[in-house]
């Protein structure tokens, strides 16, 4: 029929509806193009309007156009999210024919799939990040606009199946990752962090790289090191009051004169470190756990160590010269070419340790070896 087009694109359904007594959804052109707006019509245009079904050119056999449907060359629109994308099947299923779109719309209705007024397929999905996976089944090539999120692009690329894709994906995501930092803090670094934590603050700094950093005469109390490394720092004079140094690696660090009152040290490693005149000795007898740390070759000369833990630690080639270890417990350790000399050993706990070529003149207390010491 030949009828006047005027008004909105509404108008011209609600028209064609009356003239042709169907209720009309879409507007074609001759060429199967679908109208969105009046004002792409132009006068003697041959219309063609539908309920939401497919367009079909009426010079087409019906069962030619049936086979064209099924064909991989045939357009479609696909609304995803609320947005439009106009493409080929063969671009939805050639290039990932094992895909969760290449199931979709490989067989003609084989999902059962859904299509809004227009007729265009509904997927439930984020068309932001549809559109990188659309344009590579196109060319082949990943390219994502800036802003859009590669891990959003990957899940989708997952959720669709597409396997190739996948792996572009993690690569660049691994690339676009910053590199990690493993450089030492500084002096300066961590004095700032220290002031910007409030003094009641738990200040955990486990497994952190201090390395060769100068940490002298800071207060240090309660902070948590395990596990960090401390190797080569100057931690003369600091305050380690409570601190926990378990695992940390200590060596080849300056501790002379710091308060390692109550310290915890646990399988520390402090070989080579120089502890002199360090105080252990806690007033209110909570004691400092050094238990498995490894001591080789560390100075503690002249160290107030009373009631120190140094069960089966190992102190080979140490200096211990003038060390007060009363009440220290040093079963198991590992005394080998130790300089005691000068050492309080008052009520000390030797049973089991290995005191080869240790040298024991000048105590303060004679020591009394029982069996038991190697």
């Amino acid at each position: 029929q030949v009828v006047a087009v005027y008004g909105t694109l509404s108008d011209l359904l609600s028209v064609a509806s009356n003239k042709l007594g169907i209720k009309a959804t879409s507007v074609y052109n001759g060429k199967g193009g679908l109208i969105d707006d009046i004002a792409l019509i132009r006068d003697d245009d041959v219309l063609f309007v539908c309920e939401g079904e497919p367009f079909i050119d009426p010079q087409t056999d019906g069962r030619a156009q049936e086979e064209l449907t099924g064909s991989h060359t045939d357009w479609l629109t696909l609304n995803v999210g609320g947005r439009y994308f106009t493409t080929t099947r063969s671009t939805l299923v050639n290039k990932e024919p094992d895909s969760m779109l290449a199931h979709m719309f490989k067989d003609k209705d084989a999902w059962g799939n859904k299509q809004d007024p227009r007729g265009a397929f509904l997927i439930d999905r984020s068309p932001e990040y549809f559109e990188p996976i659309l344009n590579y089944l196109r060319h082949g090539q990943l390219i994502v606009n800036d802003g859009i999120n590669l891990l959003g692009v990957l899940e989708e690329a997952r959720f669709f199946g597409i396997d190739s894709l996948i792996e572009h994906l993690e690569i660049a995501i691994k690339n676009s990752q910053p590199a990690e930092d493993h450089s030492p803090i500084s002096r300066k670094e961590f004095v700032r962090f220290l002031l910007a934590t409030p003094t009641k603050s738990e200040l955990r700094c486990q497994g952190l790289n201090f390395s060769g950093a100068d940490l002298s005469r800071l207060d240090l109390r309660y902070i948590n090191f395990k596990m960090a490394n401390l190797s080569r720092c100057n931690l003369a004079h600091a305050n380690l009051c409570c601190a926990n140094l378990e695992r940390a690696d200590l060596s080849g660090s300056v501790l002379d004169c710091a308060n390692l009152q109550g310290v915890k040290m646990l399988c520390s490693n402090a070989e080579g470190a120089s502890l002199k005149g360090c105080n252990f000795e806690d007033p209110s007898g909570l004691k400092a756990n050094l238990e498995g740390a490894n001591l080789k070759g560390v100075d503690m000369e002249g160290s107030q160590m009373t009631g120190i833990n140094l069960r089966v630690a190992t102190l080979k080639n140490a200096k211990l010269k003038n060390c007060n270890l009363r009440g220290a417990t040093l079963a198991g350790t590992d005394l080998e070419n130790c300089d005691l000399s000068g050492c309080d050993l008052q009520e000390a706990n030797l049973r089991g340790s290995n005191v080869k070529g240790a040298i024991f003149e000048e105590m303060l207390t004679p020591l009394h070896m029982s069996q038991s010491v190697r």
